[in-house]
């Protein structure tokens, strides 16, 4: 039975945008109506905004790292195929190089790919975790706007190759807005009014009523009209839990915060303990599901002996018995005959034995082979020294389940080489740390002693190696959200857990220092007037502060060496129109230390020496 889940985020007071006003409350709207009035557990309902509570000792406020964080720990230890997911964000959306982009509570428009959440991974993502999901985004605001850009374009274009549904407030083109009389957004107003009027049991029911009641909403307040985007892979496909669905979910036993963010064993299935009652359930509604226990039922009864049984069929059942108990007993009598006859034979002929044994004329050497091989195997014999040194030592025989093949160790890519090919049974990419996580929760089940055990501690080995390879990789490239959130992955049991721990803290670290020096090379970039070599070589001096083997060293010092250069080429520029003094002046503001510092030193020299023009 799937489970229903639900991710709300509401962002307001952003730190590089203009606040706004409804999203916090937008998000709590939705995640109330799912939870009172759509019968999803309170435990499945995550709301992430500037004031929503913890998750156990897991915060909720909704940073980048935080969001993908949730996702990655949702999608390795709960989520399983076929969950209906509702992921609603309202905030700021940016499209930057064609790519757009969902904008956490510390998004910095100048560093849009270090601090947004990249639209096109998150919803490959959710894909690969096999969810039935909707996603419903409130992203074109109109502070946010770029020029030339249209955010949403790409979320259309995903929304239909993956075959995700997904309605957005508005059209590229348009801008969503919100009023404080209203209190909501008007896009998250109208879905609200939708379902609570039953206007929104399925993805086709919803889109119709989106799309009158949102610009209507918008004309009433005098603002812009928004015309809601849907994309929908199946119209009549529903989007809410049926009542008896409801009820079922509402006596499940209820899982903590703690239980359903813990990312070292996925939660268990909610039905694995009824699948016998239905195995012959064929329809949703209820009727097939009490069809398929009678069947059982039925069947149960039919394999069972009637109550009562006339005399005849008693009269029958004693002479079958009396027939056959007249051939069973010939058959013993005939048996204990012919073993009495070999108990005589045996008692006469074992006094010949012995006197073969004590006779000096029937002692032979141990070299005789052939009377070897006729001397019998008996008691008496197999106490005789000389015999017991004649006779070959033979092992017991060996059961079936005791014959075990030589194991040959396996080199350290060949495990690797196993592992991998395990993940691949499991439809799991090795590139994608919640999935390496998935397998190692899965591999966590098999119990000591059982098949199997030793080849899934391999794994699991292995496959958290991965995970930490992966995080280094996201970290080398500045992905530093992402590389914390996969390092988060590995668990206390693994041999490279304090490993992870540590890198964990220095990348943070890394990711506040790269922030600080990209604003400084931005503020350093921000000081250049072209064509004004002093304004370059402040620029210099600025870009300079960024301390050399710090996260965006290397991009300062390929500013440095490039202002460098230019600083140079103006003075050339005025050399050759013979303003010497001019370009002696010039080259001097190219700092030491600099690519462009020897040659602007040997222009100089170049320079002083040129005899003065007439």
């Amino acid at each position: 039975m799937a489970n229903n889940w639900a991710i709300a985020i509401g962002v307001n007071q952003y730190q590089f945008f203009q606040p706004l006003g409804c999203a916090q409350a937008d998000a709590e709207a939705l995640k109330d109506f799912l939870v009172v009035e759509a019968g999803f557990l309170q435990q499945q309902c995550l709301l992430m905004t500037d004031t929503s509570p913890p998750l156990g000792d897991r915060s909720t406020y909704p940073t980048k790292e935080n969001i993908l964080l949730l996702l990655e720990d949702l999608a390795a230890a709960c989520w399983q195929p076929q969950d209906r997911l509702w992921f609603f964000f309202s905030g700021y959306g940016i499209n930057h190089n064609g790519q757009d982009y969902l904008m956490p509570i510390e998004a910095n428009p100048a560093h849009i790919e270090e601090t947004g959440i990249e639209l096109r991974a998150l919803m490959q993502n959710l894909q690969l975790a096999r969810l039935d999901t909707l996603i419903l985004l409130d992203i074109n605001r109109a502070y946010a706007s770029q020029a030339n850009t249209l955010i949403g374009q790409e979320a259309i274009e995903l929304a239909q190759e993956l075959q995700i549904p997904t309605i957005i407030s508005c059209q590229p083109e348009q801008f969503s807005h919100e009023s404080t009389e209203l209190g909501h957004g008007f896009f998250t107003a109208a879905v609200l009014e939708a379902l609570r009027s039953g206007n929104g049991k399925t993805l086709d029911d919803l889109e119709r009523y989106l799309s009158l009641r949102t610009p209507e909403l918008c004309q009433h307040y005098w603002r812009p009209t928004q015309n809601p985007v849907t994309i929908i892979p199946s119209r009549q496909q529903g989007i809410l839990p049926t009542s008896q669905t409801n009820h079922r979910i509402k006596n499940t036993t209820a899982l903590s915060s703690k239980e359903i963010l813990a990312a070292a064993v996925p939660t268990p299935s909610l039905h694995s303990n009824s699948h016998q009652l239905t195995a012959h359930t064929t329809t949703w509604n209820g009727v097939g599901e009490v069809g398929g226990m009678e069947e059982e039922i039925s069947n149960y009864s039919s394999l069972s002996p009637p109550a009562t049984t006339n005399y005849s069929q008693a009269k029958q059942i004693a002479t079958a018995s009396t027939s056959i108990w007249k051939p069973l007993l010939w058959w013993g009598v005939s048996t204990m005959m012919v073993i009495g006859l070999l108990a005589v034979v045996f008692l006469r002929n074992q006094a010949g034995f012995r006197a073969v044994e004590i006779s000096p004329a029937a002692t032979k050497t141990a070299t005789d082979d052939s009377d070897t091989e006729i001397l019998p195997v008996l008691p008496e014999v197999a106490r005789n020294n000389k015999i017991v040194k004649i006779l070959p030592t033979v092992p017991p025989p060996l059961q079936n389940n005791q014959i075990k093949p030589p194991t040959v160790p396996l080199s350290e890519s060949a495990k690797r080489q196993q592992a991998l090919s395990d993940l691949a049974k499991m439809s799991l990419q090795p590139n994608q740390a919640s999935h390496l996580s998935l397998a190692i929760a899965k591999a966590k089940k098999i119990k000591p002693g059982t098949q199997g055990y030793e080849q899934a501690q391999t794994n699991i080995k292995i496959w958290s190696g991965m995970i930490l390879d992966l995080a280094k990789n996201r970290a080398k490239q500045r992905k530093y959200a992402t590389a914390v959130a996969a390092a988060e992955l590995i668990n206390q049991d693994q041999p490279n857990y304090p490993q992870a721990q540590a890198a964990i803290q220095q990348w943070r670290q890394q990711a506040k220092q790269y922030v600080a020096n990209t604003t400084l090379l931005d503020a350093a970039n921000g000081l250049i007037q072209p064509g004004q070599a002093s304004t370059y070589n402040r620029a210099i001096e600025v870009a300079k502060k960024v301390s050399p083997g710090e996260p965006g060293s290397d991009q300062a010092r390929k500013s440095i060496n490039k202002w460098s250069e230019i600083i140079l080429q103006l003075a050339m520029r005025r050399a050759s129109r013979g303003e010497t003094k001019a370009a002696i002046a010039t080259a001097s503001l190219v700092p030491e230390g600099t690519s462009a510092y020897n040659k602007a030193q040997q222009a100089i020299e170049k320079w002083h020496n040129r005899k003065p023009q007439k």
